[in-house]
């Protein structure tokens, strides 16, 4: 017979249980009766037993530590163990670069309103963005067991497209995929070129492309192994002049370029079966998969509202508030920015 504490009545349960299934069910008891924001998950998510079992990195004292440090820090939000171990795992299990990270996460999201506010599905700026791009999570991994977030233009129309708002409904793909897909060993974002013209680049505003190559590289927890642009259009050289000034070497390096002749390149890194259908993967096609995302989002909508009020409260932060020009050398203008 063994026995399990119910810690948070003082009331123990006495129940017969084999051996090899008491730290299963530990694990899963002790998460369960947690505090959180478990009442704001995504309708479907994965569950902090499931990571335990995927990560042997994973430990209950890394996520007790990691617990014990953010109740200290006043002006953060109070995150959810299934949040801290997608900071852990995005950092290789490093303390320090987790917090770091998470401090960043959130200090972004509370300083970038334009993409991390006014999240309702139905907002003016989300439903531009599913009229004229498409972000889709493929079902499948790579054989290295990255998740591919693949990127591209519904509508082409030059005039109808504004960066911000493509990148907000990005982060809020991002943010389900992570709900319903959990920790990957890795991530790559595949950016499909076609139908892209010289008019799109003018349309590229400098400032929100600085603030979401930060997010990615600062913030953002998840594993990025790979930014491929496929189908690749004859002025990439000046978007990337765009993105060079803001990107890190680790990031340069993580950059591929496929023509549309040179896409046994691209397969080499992202399988052609695991692609759409109009690449001759298993995947379904585009607009299958473009509705199921939009649809995904409308149907969590009560998350995206309730996670508005995950941010920080600059009025506790320990020392100096921060604002957006501390983060990201602007306040509203270009006079710290430096392009060359």
């Amino acid at each position: 017979m063994y026995v399990i504490s119910n810690r948070c009545k003082g009331h123990s349960l006495h129940v017969h249980i084999p051996k090899d299934r008491i730290i299963s069910i530990e694990l899963e008891f002790v998460f369960s009766t947690r505090s959180g924001r478990d009442s704001i998950m995504a309708m479907t998510s994965v569950t902090v037993e499931e990571e335990f079992k995927k990560n042997s990195q994973l430990s209950k004292d890394s996520l007790d530590s990691m617990r014990d440090w953010i109740e200290k820090q006043p002006h953060l939000p109070k995150l959810s163990d299934l949040d801290i171990v997608f900071f852990l795992h995005s950092c290789f299990y490093s303390m320090e670069k987790a917090k770091y990270t998470i401090e960043t996460y959130y200090t972004v999201r509370t300083h970038v309103p334009e993409f991390f506010s006014n999240r309702d599905p139905n907002h003016s700026s989300l439903v531009r963005a599913m009229d004229f791009i498409s972000f889709i999570i493929l079902p499948e991994t790579t054989i290295k067991g990255e998740r591919v977030i693949y990127c591209k233009l519904y509508d082409m129309e030059p005039s109808h497209f504004i960066f911000a708002d493509a990148m907000k409904y990005f982060c809020s793909v991002t943010d389900l995929m992570l709900q319903e897909y959990g920790t990957d060993l890795g991530h790559k974002i595949v950016i499909d070129m076609d139908g892209v013209v010289i008019g799109h680049l003018a349309r590229l505003a400098i400032i929100p492309l600085k603030k979401i190559l930060y997010y990615l590289q600062e913030a953002m927890p998840v594993r990025l192994s790979g930014m491929h642009f496929i189908n690749a259009v004859s002025f990439m050289d000046k978007i990337l002049a765009l993105m060079r000034p803001f990107m890190k070497q680790e990031l340069m390096e993580m950059i591929h370029i496929h023509t549309a002749n040179e896409m046994k390149s691209f397969y080499e890194y992202v399988s052609k079966d695991i692609m759409l259908s109009e690449f001759g993967g298993r995947a379904s096609d585009t607009l299958t998969l473009r509705k199921q995302t939009i649809d995904k989002m409308k149907k969590n909508k009560e998350f995206f509202l309730q996670e508005e009020n995950l941010r920080v409260n600059e009025a506790k932060r320990p020392g100096k508030a921060k604002n957006a020009g501390d983060i990201f050398g602007v306040e509203g203008s270009f006079k710290k920015l430096d392009i060359d």
